[in-house]
C-alpha cells in the first residue's frame, strides 16, 4: 500500500472534520455540497476521496474514534490523576456520543459500508476505558469491580436518553456515574 503525501493527509483530515462538523449541524444525510462548502473544496474532491456517502460517514467515525483512542494513553500522562485521566476521557466519549445524529439509522441500513463500524468502536475503544479503569483501580481512585464494556454501555445508554428534550442533560448524568465511580478513599 501506499503511503499519502503529509498534505493528502491534511487534506483528508480536512475534509472528515468538515464532514464531521456537518453531520452534527444537520445528521448524516446532509447534503455533500454543505460538506464541500465547509472544507472549502468541490463536491468532486469529497467524491473522490469517499466514492460513496457511506464510505464518508464510516471515515469520519472512524477518524473520530481513533481521535477517542488517541486521547486515552495521552489524558493517563498528562492528568493529575488517573481519576482525572478517566474523567476527562469520558467526557471526549460523551462528545462523541451525543454528536452522531443519524448514525444508528445508517448503521442498522443494508449498507455493507456499516457491518464492522460497531466492532471497530469497540476494538478500539474498550482496550482504552480498560486501561484507564485498570489505572485508577490501582490508585485506588475508583471502584475495582466495574468492567469497561458496563461503564462505556452505561454511558451510551445515559447519552441517548436526551432524545431531543431539553429538560435531560446527558452531560450531567454521566458526572453522576463517573462520581459514583469513586471510592471512599478516592473522593
Amino acid at each position: 500500500m501506499v503511503e499519502k503525501r503529509a498534505d493528502a493527509r491534511r487534506n483528508q483530515a480536512t475534509l472528515l472534520e468538515a464532514a464531521a462538523a456537518a453531520f452534527i449541524a444537520s445528521g448524516v444525510n446532509v447534503p455533500v455540497r454543505d460538506i464541500a462548502a465547509r472544507a472549502g473544496v468541490g463536491v468532486g474532491t469529497i467524491y473522490r476521496h469517499f466514492p460513496t456517502r457511506a464510505d464518508l460517514v464510516v471515515a469520519v467515525y472512524h477518524h473520530q474514534i481513533e481521535a477517542c483512542a488517541e486521547a486515552g494513553p495521552a489524558l493517563l500522562a498528562s492528568s493529575d490523576t488517573a481519576h482525572a485521566a478517566l474523567a476527562g476521557w469520558i467526557d471526549l466519549f460523551v462528545d462523541f456520543l451525543v454528536t452522531k445524529h443519524g448514525l444508528a439509522e445508517a448503521v442498522n441500513s443494508d449498507d455493507a459500508a456499516f457491518e464492522r463500524l460497531h466492532a471497530y468502536f469497540l476494538d478500539r475503544l474498550l482496550p482504552v476505558c480498560a486501561r484507564l479503569l485498570e489505572a485508577a483501580a490501582e490508585a485506588g481512585e475508583v471502584r475495582p469491580d466495574v468492567g469497561a464494556l458496563e461503564l462505556m454501555r452505561g454511558v451510551g445508554n445515559l447519552c441517548i436518553g436526551d432524545a431531543g428534550d431539553s429538560r435531560y442533560d446527558a452531560r450531567r448524568m454521566v458526572g453522576f456515574l463517573v462520581a459514583g465511580l469513586r471510592t471512599p478513599t478516592g473522593t
